[in-house]
């Protein structure tokens, strides 16, 4: 919904020839071997959708559309009177259920995550993981902060894979130079800005989706119809899979500079940080569409 950025921020142009963010995402999957993209959105965007992002890709890619229904709901709940805000990044990937069978990735529609993230789950997608096999990217979390206010990030706990993601609240520099949030415990946290973070960067197996209705239903079930804000997500969903359900998540970490629209203020440097990456060779504009 954009309700810090103030608008549509996914459909916002920000490259030289009037891409959007996820243009150079499609883009960057597309060159990595993916073969089809699913776009998860809101059924009153549809028509805006269509004519200004679709149009630019079904002559040559498989493209399908999945609407985010505040009514596709687990059997046995029902939405709340009165609610309007998405149900969160869980729910928006599990709509998708009917119209994905293969191993996917899902991504935001507003971060520019680079082309090495998209190389990395592209290789382990092309493994032999298991249905329980699933994988994330994760960036330094100094690599993703804004220069034009707090942000909430998943903090990651790691072993030999991911143990859990933690959400973390309100970060940004305090007065003394140092990073600090607010973790789930309501308690300030000092951070190094080395820390591993989640960016909903996620490999998944279609096995997945029983998984997140089973996990949905809890959310459903513990709180989640009470309040007109809450949402079920996606980091959230995975770590309650790994305590619970045998899922181990491989943590491909990635060196590279994250970079998103949080704040309407972060267009201009986005814009500019595309048009330097055009610059350098780096991305054509616009950009040549792939059909592999």
């Amino acid at each position: 919904m954009g309700s810090r950025y103030g608008g549509l921020k996914q459909l916002d142009p920000v490259g030289p020839s009037g891409e959007v963010v996820l243009d150079y995402s499609v883009h960057d999957a597309l060159e990595a071997g993916f073969q089809r993209v699913v776009f998860v959105i809101r059924r009153e965007f549809e028509d805006e959708f269509r004519r200004t992002v679709v149009a630019r890709y079904e002559k040559d890619v498989d493209v399908d559309l999945v609407y985010q229904d505040l009514n596709d709901l687990p059997e046995g709940y029902e939405k709340p009177p009165g609610r309007e805000k998405p149900w969160g990044t869980g729910h928006a990937i599990w709509c998708a259920r009917h119209s994905v069978q293969n191993p996917f990735l899902a991504v935001n529609a507003d971060d520019f995550y680079g082309r090495e993230a998209f190389s990395l789950m592209s290789s382990f997608l092309d493994g032999e993981a298991a249905a329980s096999q699933f994988a994330m990217v994760a960036y330094p979390l100094s690599n993703t902060l804004s220069a034009h206010g707090s942000v909430c990030r998943g903090i990651c706990s790691l072993g030999r894979n991911l143990v859990a993601v933690e959400e973390c609240t309100g970060i940004q520099r305090a007065a003394t130079g140092k990073l600090e949030g607010t973790n789930t415990r309501g308690m300030t946290q000092e951070m190094t800005g080395s820390e591993w973070v989640s960016m909903n960067f996620w490999g998944f197996q279609p096995g997945v989706f029983p998984l997140l209705g089973k996990h949905l239903s809890n959310f459903l079930k513990n709180g989640g119809l009470s309040h007109e804000k809450s949402e079920f997500y996606i980091p959230s969903a995975v770590t309650a899979m790994i305590e619970s359900d045998g899922v181990e998540v491989t943590v491909l970490k990635s060196a590279g500079q994250w970079f998103g629209v949080t704040y309407r203020e972060d267009r201009a440097a986005v814009a500019e940080t595309i048009s330097e990456m055009v610059r350098q060779g780096l991305y054509e504009t616009p950009l040549r569409k792939n059909s592999k």
